[in-house]
């Protein structure tokens, strides 16, 4: 398949990248939740960058933050049109694969917020997080972990360090939020935290 050159439109502010489900299935309390990191985003003045669909968390977070005057990108693979609707109220770019979504996601953003979500969700940040580990961003990661959503995975990588196969640091890769506000509260401190090498070998 092959697609124009993927032309974004600048911005002078902070970006932010949300990594969040796709579902409509998902607890009330999530979509609402997404609708609020939005809205406090744009507020703030941070661009959004999501993954460009309309429907799920993401779906919530990119409306509530357009509603509220910010700017939004989002960053859809062409064979995932139809499955997550584009979001076409806000700026879009559709790129040929995953591989490319993330990339861009990335290259995009300052920071990264990781709230509850399925299997591509996980699969967004354990990259993410694996480019930390080897030392090749040191760009923050906050999970927004509501009910503690994320409890499961933490506790994997305790077990991966308790094993041997994952140095203690790496626990420092990401930051921990219970709700929207210290999340956001966090991502705004990241300047002032320490960049910590997690390559250790």
């Amino acid at each position: 398949m092959s697609l124009p050159p993927v032309s974004i439109l600048p911005f002078d502010g902070p970006s932010v990248c949300l990594f969040c489900g796709a579902s409509d299935a998902a607890d009330p309390a999530y979509t609402q939740a997404a609708r609020d990191f939005g809205k406090a985003a744009a507020e703030d003045g941070w661009r959004l960058v999501y993954g460009g669909g309309g429907v799920g968390l993401m779906g919530a977070a990119a409306r509530s933050a357009h509603a509220a005057g910010g700017r939004v990108v989002g960053i859809m693979p062409a064979f995932l049109r139809s499955r997550e609707r584009l979001f076409d109220d806000v700026e879009t770019v559709v790129v040929t694969s995953m591989h490319e979504r993330k990339q861009l996601m990335y290259d995009q953003s300052d920071a990264f917020v990781v709230a509850p979500g399925g299997i591509g969700t996980l699969e967004e940040v354990v990259e993410l997080l694996s480019w930390k580990r080897l030392d090749l961003h040191h760009k923050p990661v906050v999970f927004l972990n509501l009910n503690g959503f994320w409890n499961g995975f933490f506790e994997l990588m305790k077990h991966s360090v308790a094993e041997g196969m994952t140095p203690a640091s790496f626990l420092q890769a990401w930051t921990v939020a219970d709700t929207v506000e210290d999340a956001m509260a966090q991502i705004k401190a990241s300047d002032d935290a320490p960049q910590l090498q997690h390559d250790r070998r």
